[in-house]
């Protein structure tokens, strides 16, 4: 815990084990690394928000080591592997091990992970190299084969209450009952990390109220489509931009669960699409992109 930061995901962001949220084989084989003070290459895969980022500097808080942290997303090319991580791998260090922690490595040019394979061989020995990705499909069969792939599937809905009860809730002595907490749960579920601002957002005067999506958005939302024309999906996505929202899954909750005021015998149809955008939403790059589509595809459902 930081209590320097006013907000929750970086006030609560865990530093150490036992305050991270993962699967039990996951927490075996990260105990024995920070004993050992030794990992093999690591590539942590899965959707957004499960905690694969935390885990990697977590991992290189507890260990000595010298670490280099990339956002691949912003530096995906190979100049960057070449120079900014080479010079990393073969300079010196005093420590007995170097990280290089390369976050978002699906955006990593195909040149780029040709290199970084290379690179990963050449200096085995001295660095171990992190990698984590949204998407596991655009990360090269070469690199991944010399990396232990751990795939981020999220934990149960039982044992990710528990964690925002323990780590958040009760050191911060905010008072909660369980119809809240389920459906704060419920909302943001697997991905922890909106879990955790969503709980923010909730708290009132000390206590955790569960507040859904901004009515009044959704009604707005509702409106539009219950009367479709050409400038539908305009309005609908200046609306959303405007609400300026971190998450967009409860969108997609509260149109389905307000089907009857719009959908008008097209209830099966739009359901499809909701939960298919549900799932997208989840793994997507740009959920912006995502929930528009879906906007738009609900709109033809309905003229």
């Amino acid at each position: 815990m930081n209590k320097q930061h006013t907000l929750y995901i970086e006030r609560f962001r865990p530093d150490k084990l036992e305050n991270y949220l993962c699967s039990n084989e996951l927490r075996e084989d990260a105990e024995k690394w920070i004993r050992e003070n030794d990992i093999p290459h690591l590539l942590f895969a899965g959707s957004a928000g499960l905690g694969k980022s935390t885990l990697a500097k977590l991992l290189i808080k507890n260990l000595r080591c010298d670490s280099l942290i990339i956002n691949a997303s912003d530096e995906n090319g190979i100049e960057t592997i070449r120079e900014k991580v080479k010079s990393f791998a073969s300079c010196a260090s005093f420590s007995p091990l170097k990280v290089v922690v390369l976050e978002e490595a699906s955006y990593l040019t195909g040149p780029a992970q040709e290199a970084l394979k290379a690179m990963i061989e050449d200096y085995s020995m001295t660095t171990r190299f992190i990698l984590t990705a949204n998407h596991l499909g655009k990360i090269v069969e070469p690199l991944r084969s010399r990396c232990d792939l751990y795939e981020f599937r999220g934990v149960s809905k039982a044992e990710l209450a528990k964690h925002i009860v323990k780590y958040i809730l009760e050191p911060e002595n905010i008072s909660y009952d369980n119809n809240n907490l389920v459906q704060l749960i419920n909302t943001c579920y697997p991905d922890i990390r909106a879990t955790v601002k969503h709980v923010q957002r909730c708290i009132k005067d000390n206590n955790l109220v569960f507040v859904p999506i901004n009515d009044d958005l959704g009604k707005n939302i509702i409106d539009i489509l219950k009367k479709p024309t050409s400038k539908s999906w305009s309005e609908i996505r200046q609306l959303i931009v405007n609400a300026n929202l971190d998450d967009y899954q409860p969108i997609i909750e509260f149109l389905f669960n307000n089907l009857e005021s719009f959908a008008k015998g097209k209830e099966a149809e739009i359901t499809i699409e909701l939960d298919n955008h549900q799932w997208f939403q989840k793994s997507v790059s740009d959920k912006e992109i995502n929930i528009a589509a879906l906007m738009s595809k609900i709109l033809n459902i309905l003229k």
